[in-house]
């Protein structure tokens, strides 16, 4: 049985390796990452590094655009220039200078003061012919905020010394805690940059393992039921036994699995290698470090046993299914199911205590997703953690024992997709 295994395994794997929709949808697949992985450098590549000039009416008496000058050129690399001008005859007189500057290219857009709320600020409206961006309009408001903190507290009496503990930043850092007293949780509390990476974790888990499930059943189901349609099942089921059969094609399947993910995994690695990657690995304080090694190791656990879970449901269904013409539709369940899991899952990862995910962190076929989302997002006690392996353990060992009796006699049977009442009369004649 070993040897015919491993054989039906090995023609599987080379079988859908060498395909031209495997090729192709791989290589793709490594295209669309590379793009996405670069799209940070290749905006970078339209936007200009140059500061945005923006005028202002240096008015007599004026502190506000003189001040807000030296903050910008205080800065070591500002975004944002400022040009003062001296005021004409009039507003309009005013504007219309600007609007000049503007044409000729001196300045991107110019600041106006209209009378505000405060008496203390006035407001300020920003004029130019594109819009400024999110960023450049944050930071012109800090600027504004700063300047108008220094005149106040000026107003005010305030010092020097008084008005650096104003600008100085909050500190602020989370960490993610157990409050129950000894109750055995899997880890110990985590710090901001380890939540961030186990969230990180938990999304590229459930992806891929939802991807995995999508992609490999529904090849297992298709290449059992064109093997049946095309009467090929006859004359394998007398060289094979259907128990071979059935796990050689779920574990040659999961090895095409692994090796694309392989492949997926070495284009990332390769593109965030560039050098113009490097500063963006910086700025996210990228450092897989951070991820306890238990999070990799739950993480391989609940991808194998689901990945093997949904694979038998998927064999099974295949063998019942005469023409690949009716498989969608046999398969709509599982698939079901499968969306189900992933959705609570990327949905349930902002509420990882709620009662829902908590109850289907215990369904076996909810399991992979959601348990792991728990144990990366949460802090879940030890034997909740044991026992939802438990149960996905016994299910996918009854599972399979339940898809091998029904793949045995599935692949023989023509015609209409039978009814479970005849599935069941004739596995009991089948003992393994």
């Amino acid at each position: 049985m070993n040897k015919d295994l491993f054989k039906v395994i090995g023609f599987t794997f080379r079988n859908k390796a060498r395909t031209k929709s495997f090729m192709v949808t791989t290589l793709i697949m490594a295209i669309i990452l590379s793009i996405v992985i670069n799209i940070p450098y290749f905006i970078s590549k339209f936007s200009s590094d140059e500061p945005t000039n923006i005028g202002i009416i240096q008015a007599d008496g004026d502190q506000i655009p003189m001040q807000l000058q030296q903050y910008y050129s205080s800065q070591s690399e500002p975004d944002i220039s400022i040009k003062l001008y001296k005021p004409q005859a009039s507003e309009e007189a005013n504007e219309e200078m600007l609007k000049e500057l503007i044409s000729e290219g001196e300045i991107d857009g110019y600041l106006v003061a209209e009378s505000g709320e405060s008496a203390a600020f006035p407001k300020f409206v920003y004029k130019s012919e594109d819009n400024m961006d999110f960023g450049k309009s944050s930071q012109l408001e800090a600027g504004l905020q700063i300047v108008k903190t220094q005149i106040v507290g000026g107003q005010l009496g305030l010092s020097d010394e008084q008005l650096a503990q104003l600008y100085e930043p909050i500190e602020l850092d989370t960490m993610q805690i157990s409050a129950e007293q000894g109750a055995g949780t899997v880890g110990e509390g985590k710090t901001e940059a380890e939540s961030a990476m186990s969230y990180a974790l938990v999304y590229v888990m459930i992806i891929v393992l939802f991807m995995g499930i999508m992609v490999s059943g529904q090849l297992i189901a298709t290449e059992i039921t064109s093997e049946k349609s095309s009467r090929v099942m006859e004359i394998l089921i007398t060289s094979v036994s259907p128990l071979s059969q059935m796990f050689g094609k779920i574990l040659g399947m999961f090895l095409l699995a692994i090796s694309q993910i392989s492949i997926f995994i070495v284009v990332t690695i390769i593109n965030l290698s560039m050098p113009h990657n490097q500063g963006l690995l910086k700025d996210f304080d990228i450092d897989l470090t951070q991820v306890p090694v238990s999070m990799y190791i739950y993480a391989v656990l609940f991808y194998l046993v689901g990945f093997f879970l949904y694979a038998t449901l998927f064999a099974a269904v295949g063998s019942i299914v005469s023409r690949t013409e009716d498989l969608g539709q046999a398969v709509m369940p599982i698939t079901f199911i499968s969306m189900a899991g992933f959705y609570i899952g990327i949905f349930g990862i902002n509420a990882p205590n709620s009662t829902l995910v908590e109850v289907t962190s215990f369904i076996p076929f909810f399991a992979p997703f959601i348990m792991f989302l728990r144990i990366g997002v949460a802090d879940p006690a030890v034997w909740e953690v044991w026992l939802s392996i438990a149960i996905l353990l016994v299910t996918t060992y009854v599972m399979g024992w339940l898809s091998a009796k029904i793949y045995r006699t599935g692949v023989l049977m023509y015609g209409k997709r039978p009814s479970w009442k005849e599935i069941r009369k004739a596995m009991k004649a089948y003992k393994f």
